[in-house]
């Protein structure tokens, strides 16, 4: 068990969205603020985005937001954070946003969303990125991609040991406290990457 002092979140900046997600989200940050964890995420101003760096902000939390030159250019992104990192490209954002964390959450979210958790959860199968991948399934939003995943390793495309690359949690709690508890991933399971 590592100390954590940056999670990355990766959520929706839809702002159309059910209010039960909404409230996740600002439990999570709450949570985040409580505990000291400085979040890093895409610095959007609206969306479950936006109502997580309110709510991380509100509480006295810290807020790294990294975003793409264009977007700010387009004025998305939100203007009160701790610290805003504007990057060339979408690709240097995600890269960034995983080298900063010491682990990952995923909020329901769209294309965006779902692109980054399963990248950085190719990452981890390739030793690129070791540390808790955690999957915060808020109303069974995840259960689709998340039976999609199993059956992948039900039919060989992945090997059972990728089962363990991410954890599945229900509540902001037990998502955090996954992150705080889990282990750093061994890097020779990347002998695995090839089923």
């Amino acid at each position: 068990m590592s100390e954590i002092k940056n999670i990355c979140v990766y959520c929706a900046s839809s702002p159309q969205i059910a209010p039960v997600y909404f409230k996740a989200a600002e439990r999570l940050g709450c949570l985040l603020a409580e505990k000291g964890i400085n979040l890093i995420d895409g610095a959007g101003k609206v969306g479950l985005m936006g109502c997580l760096n309110n709510t991380v902000l509100a509480a006295g939390g810290t807020v790294t937001g990294v975003i793409p030159r264009f977007m700010v250019e387009r004025g998305w992104h939100h203007s009160g954070l701790t610290q805003l990192v504007e990057t060339e490209t979408m690709h240097e954002r995600k890269s960034l946003m995983a080298r900063m964390s010491d682990a990952v959450i995923a909020l329901p979210g769209g294309c965006g969303t779902m692109e980054e958790l399963l990248e950085v959860i190719t990452w981890k199968q390739l030793g690129l990125y070791l540390k808790p991948i955690v999957v915060l399934n808020i109303q069974g939003f995840y259960n689709p991609l998340i039976e999609m995943l199993e059956k992948a390793i039900g039919q060989q495309f992945m090997r059972r040991e990728h089962e363990s690359l991410w954890q599945v949690a229900f509540t902001p709690e037990e998502a955090v406290e996954l992150c705080v508890s889990l282990p750093a991933w061994d890097k020779k399971i990347c002998k695995f990457a090839a089923v």
